[in-house]
């Protein structure tokens, strides 16, 4: 790809990147696992990463300065709305996603757009935090294979776990004291960045492709985050009672 055309993640994106660790470190024990082809490391590459806290981004912004990435990130719009976080979302760079609106498609436009200026993308598939009963991620949007498909950029799975003994699903309810439990017992919390999820066989109409596609690409997280639940398959060890259940999107596996 012709340098003049390859995006540069803005000096105070690789500040904030750079101070995440920080952040996490006295909320928890991370460890990171795995890591990112060579081949892979300029872009394009779309990272897609289960949701399971809202503690998630601090995370991954943490893991992804640990191995030297430097992702631009696909956020809802509310972030984009606040007075102070929503000026420095657009000037790092980061997507803005609109969900349930008339302008919801720009997103897919936006993250292909920055895809092909070589971009590395991280994108939450289930688009919310998920909330099967198990803490297995759900069913996935197809927006990420559509991305991939528009753009012919590879998938590279992530998975986190542990965030919800971190920040449970209600913050910022009662987030005083799930940092104070944090500060004291610092949970050990995992990041695996995966193998590439192989979509070549992918065959159909658009439609179908698609979901073919989003299928796979859920099956490369489950498979990334099965290490990290050992002694946890069924039921895990830490239970965040504030987060509720929905069995709407529970994927067969």
């Amino acid at each position: 790809m012709d340098d003049t055309t390859t995006w540069r993640a803005p000096r105070i994106w690789r500040l904030l990147l750079a101070l995440a660790p920080y952040v996490v470190a006295p909320l928890c024990r991370l460890r990171v696992s795995g890591d990112v082809p060579d081949a892979l490391r300029r872009g394009p590459v779309v990272l897609a990463a289960n949701h399971v806290s809202p503690f998630d981004p601090a995370v991954l912004m943490a893991a992804c300065h640990r191995i030297g990435l430097t992702p631009r990130i696909m956020a809802t719009g509310g972030v984009f709305r606040t007075p102070v976080v929503g000026p420095i979302m657009r000037r790092c760079g980061h997507i803005r996603v609109d969900r349930n609106t008339a302008t919801a498609a720009n997103a897919l436009t936006d993250a292909a757009k920055a895809l092909a200026e070589g971009s590395m993308v991280l994108v939450y598939p289930e688009g919310r935090i998920g909330l099967d009963p198990s803490m297995w991620p759900e069913r996935g949007k197809t927006g990420v294979a559509r991305m991939a498909e528009m753009s012919g950029a590879p998938v590279l799975p992530v998975a986190q776990w542990g965030t919800h003994a971190v920040i449970p699903y209600e913050a910022p309810k009662r987030l005083g004291r799930a940092v104070l439990t944090a500060l004291l017992r610092r949970p050990v919390v995992h990041v695996r960045f995966g193998s590439p999820v192989d979509l070549s066989g992918v065959s159909g109409t658009p439609g179908a492709r698609a979901m073919r596609a989003t299928r796979l690409i859920m099956s490369g997280i489950d498979e990334t985050l099965t290490p990290l639940r050992a002694g946890e398959m069924e039921r895990p060890t830490v239970i965040d009672t504030s987060r509720p259940h929905d069995l709407s999107r529970v994927r067969q596996r």
